[in-house]
């Protein structure tokens, strides 16, 4: 909803960017990412993909440099964001799977935070340079590229936990099998019914990696461009003062579509791998 909000305001403005863009100078982020050196294939996302990752390697080598028993300081908020986010992901997926799973969800999950978080930072997507004045960084998750490698990389994991937790077997079944007991014609008709809707289910599947990275990328993109709209309003002394709000409610938005991105994969897991009664009598 906020993406299709976010492009009608930019919509909505785009004559008087166009306008201001004629004395200033505008250029709206384009859709792809641009190569910022002619001979090699690096694209300013990249970059700024690189430097996200750089950035989580070195807060994790900070905090864990010099590991106390009492933590302070950075420790402390390294153990305090590790612990709340394995919490939250077990009351999710359980204790079994979150032991199996954590580093991956853990870690894409604060890897596309400081991604969207850093891409807010002045400069990215507007300082911009050659005859085309191509900008000289973009945000990595303004980038279809990166989301969907994001995407892709959380399905096959998928596809991998839920055949090693289930089997082959086990998953078809999960996908085609009727659900609970039936008998006499009534079972032959839930056997056709559940195949069909298994079928849907595939499709389903399978077109997850394409609404995942939609999603993020469509939510970014769309609130860079408005940012960067918004401040081709006024004059540029103050172009700063009508994008301030939005500014904000972008670090929340960045926030956000990180924890709906390890949510959504997490549930996903979450539900191939529920086995309903079965859990509840190994637990008694």
């Amino acid at each position: 909803m906020r993406f299709f909000l976010s492009t009608a305001i930019f919509w909505i403005f785009s004559p008087l960017a166009a306008f201001a863009g004629e004395a200033g100078g505008h250029h709206g982020l384009p859709l792809h990412a641009e190569r910022i050196f002619e001979n090699l294939p690096i694209t300013n996302s990249m970059v700024m993909s690189w430097v996200a990752s750089l950035l989580v390697i070195l807060f994790a080598m900070v905090a864990t440099r010099r590991m106390a028993m009492v933590p302070s300081g950075i420790q402390n908020f390294a153990e305090w964001l590790v612990e709340s986010l394995y919490d939250f992901l077990e009351s999710i997926l359980g204790a079994h799977l979150v032991k199996r799973t954590f580093w991956f969800f853990g870690g894409v999950f604060i890897l596309i935070l400081c991604s969207n978080w850093i891409g807010l930072v002045p400069g990215v997507g507007t300082i911009r340079y050659g005859d085309s004045l191509v900008p000289v960084l973009r945000g990595g998750n303004a980038d279809l590229n990166m989301t969907a490698a994001l995407a892709i990389v959380a399905t096959v994991l998928w596809f991998y936990w839920a055949i090693s937790e289930n089997g082959v077997a086990g998953v078809l079944k999960h996908i085609f099998a009727p659900k609970g007991e039936f008998n006499g014609f009534m079972r032959v008709l839930m056997i056709v019914i559940f195949f069909m809707v298994g079928i849907i289910e595939l499709f389903s599947i399978l077109l997850r990696p394409v609404a995942l990275s939609f999603r993020l990328f469509g939510n970014v993109y769309a609130g860079e461009n408005m940012l960067e709209t918004m401040m081709t309003m006024v004059p540029e002394k103050i172009a700063f003062l009508p994008a301030m709000p939005f500014y904000f409610l972008e670090l929340l938005v960045g926030l956000i579509q990180a924890l709906v991105f390890m949510l959504l994969t997490a549930v996903f897991l979450q539900l191939i791998c529920d086995h309903g009664d079965d859990h509840k009598e190994e637990a008694h």
